[in-house]
């Protein structure tokens, strides 16, 4: 088990209140819910990201997410529970979350012009970037997870 290693929130509130404010643009970006509680979750699962992984499958279950579709996540090219706009948004997010790797490839980037418009686009590259970083907030400074989580 990790030990906490700096508490951001206390340390640097406004950096947080930044973060807070495209957090509440991505909210109102009119992406649906459930397509921002899979983006999140997804990217959380690839950074290791425990605090997140809780935050956001709690928060997909309240969005009316199932169980299923939550379990097999991490294997959704192999799940036929996902739609095409769904797939598509978890290629970019998986794509961009291993950019180093990825180089965000044409494969992943082209199948989104079907399925979202081009403010939408930018809206979700906004969200992936936006979960990133969180997650690298959260493993790097070792967050723990909530009591009774």
């Amino acid at each position: 088990m990790f030990v906490e290693r700096l508490n951001y929130e206390k340390i640097a509130p406004a950096a947080v209140d930044a973060l807070l404010g495209v957090e509440n643009y991505v909210l109102q970006s009119g992406l649906e819910a459930s397509l921002i509680d899979l983006v999140k979750l997804r990217a959380s699962q690839i950074n290791g990201c425990a605090f997140c992984m809780d935050m956001h499958s709690k928060a997909a279950r309240r969005d009316g997410e199932t169980e299923q579709r939550l379990y097999v996540l991490n294997g959704w090219r192999e799940a036929a529970l996902y739609t095409p706009r769904e797939r598509a948004a978890l290629a970019w997010t998986e794509a961009l979350t291993q950019l180093p790797e990825s180089q965000a490839p044409d494969s992943a980037y082209e199948p989104l012009g079907a399925h979202f418009s081009d403010k939408e686009i930018v809206d979700l590259t906004v969200l992936i970037a936006q979960i990133n970083t969180w997650n690298r907030l959260a493993v790097g400074l070792r967050r723990q997870l909530p009591d009774g989580a």
